[in-house]
């Protein structure tokens, strides 16, 4: 009821890059080796990591094709000769499967890219009040800018604002005496116990 707030979010841990390059290398051999069958796989991946809902309705589409698209396809008819339809579906799923694979790996990179810029690229992240801190008056860098000694970025360096007026420190309130009554009776209490586990 009295808490003093939430905590700050966390930022998103980057993975490695080994990492990265290795499950964008298994969700494209996944969708091209099952031959469209797991056309859907990488644009399932890309929704889960950037959760956005076009990327779910979009793999929610790719599904849907590969369930349309797999039964005409493979029917099984007399005549083994391939006709005008298989003409038309064969081509739309090999167009597919290069369309979600390049989809995949675009949004992938980029997502990446976002999370690598605001994880480095601000250098230090700037000063949040602690958890539970109340602050008065806003915190405004005052210092100008200085040239670059280091290639290494320096922290940011900041001056606390003098407020005008200190406020009194109040002194901790004493305990009443009504917990120095129960301190009492809890200390005869224990007495009380050991004496009846001496006997």
């Amino acid at each position: 009821m009295y808490a003093p707030g939430h905590p700050p979010t966390p930022q998103r841990r980057v993975p490695s890059r080994a990492w990265i390059v290795s499950m964008r290398v298994l969700f494209v051999v996944l969708a091209v080796g099952s031959i469209g069958l797991l056309l859907w796989a990488p644009l399932l991946r890309l929704a889960i990591v950037r959760r956005r809902t076009s990327d779910w309705w979009l793999t929610g589409t790719g599904f849907v094709l590969v369930c349309v698209l797999l039964p005409i396809i493979g029917r099984d008819d007399t005549n083994p000769d391939p006709n005008g339809i298989d003409f038309f579906f064969i081509p739309l799923l090999l167009v597919a499967i290069v369309v979600a694979c390049a989809y995949y790996l675009y949004g992938d990179i980029r997502h990446y890219e976002q999370l690598t810029k605001q994880q480095f690229g601000g250098g230090y992240p700037p000063p949040v009040p602690g958890y539970g801190y109340m602050t008065t008056a806003p915190m405004h860098q005052s210092l100008p800018p200085r040239p670059q000694q280091y290639a290494q970025p320096q922290p940011p360096q900041y001056r606390p604002q003098p407020q005008p007026h200190p406020q009194p420190v109040q002194p901790a309130p004493t305990p009443p005496q009504r917990i120095d009554q129960v301190r009492a009776e809890l200390d005869e209490l224990s007495d009380l116990l050991r004496h009846e586990e001496d006997r």
